[in-house]
């Protein structure tokens, strides 16, 4: 199999959750990150990606439904969107800072 960037997550939503994560909620902070950092959008696009409805995507994140291993690849291609955006509002609010603080030395 070519390895893409789309079957390099598939095979990493295995190696990110263990045996015994499977057939519960996520836990509390996944859950609070995943929520702060990822948009309506970014569930819309995993759920086409990953053939996995928007409102199971939304319950596991919202910790109404249990992790499984059918709906694992959806949430890491969340956790990969929930990063690309937190990293982004980190640049975006350092460079922010720094104007902000030419600002204020004036």
């Amino acid at each position: 199999m070519k390895k893409t960037p789309e079957t390099a997550t598939i095979m990493r939503s295995e190696s990110l959750f263990n045996l015994e994560d499977y057939g519960k909620p996520l836990n509390e902070r996944l859950s609070l990150i995943l929520r702060r950092n990822a948009s309506k959008n970014d569930f819309a696009n995993v759920a086409i990606r990953s053939e996995i409805s928007f409102s199971t995507i939304r319950d596991v994140v919202y910790r109404t439904n249990s992790l499984t291993k059918s709906n694992a690849r959806a949430i890491s291609l969340l956790i990969h969107a929930a990063f690309e955006n937190a990293l982004a509002k980190k640049l975006q609010a350092e460079g922010d800072i720094l104007l902000l603080d030419d600002m204020l030395k004036l």
